[in-house]
């Protein structure tokens, strides 16, 4: 079983899927369907799923390179008012996205998060 399989299952998320699109869990996959419906109704211009943002980029230390430390985002949205607006849907807050979280805060403190 590889790794995102046993992360699923220890916090009990479930896959689903919508339009083809394969999301980690049913939280995630309504709030995309919630931004369809705003999207139709002209409150929300464009969204993107899973964006990369890079926290601190690889390096090497003693010839080894360690790797980049990213913060995938469920949602970035852009709203008709001009505000783009950084989501994840959250359902269990681990010590790794809490760390992760203030990491791209610090990084990009003009940025606006929200969890749901």
């Amino acid at each position: 079983m590889g790794k995102d399989a046993q992360a699923a299952m220890k916090y009990h998320n479930k896959k689903v899927e919508c339009d083809g699109i394969i999301f980690d869990s049913i939280k995630e996959k309504n709030y995309y369907c919630e931004l369809k419906v705003l999207r139709m109704a002209g409150e929300v211009i464009e969204f993107e799923r899973q964006v990369t943002f890079e926290l601190q980029p690889k390096f090497k230390h003693a010839g080894k390179t360690e790797r980049a430390i990213k913060y995938i985002a469920d949602f970035v949205v852009k709203y008709k008012d001009g505000r783009t607006v950084v989501v994840d849907t959250k359902g269990f807050r681990t010590k790794d996205y809490l760390l992760k979280r203030k990491m791209l805060l610090y990084k990009y403190p003009d940025m606006i998060f929200e969890e749901v």
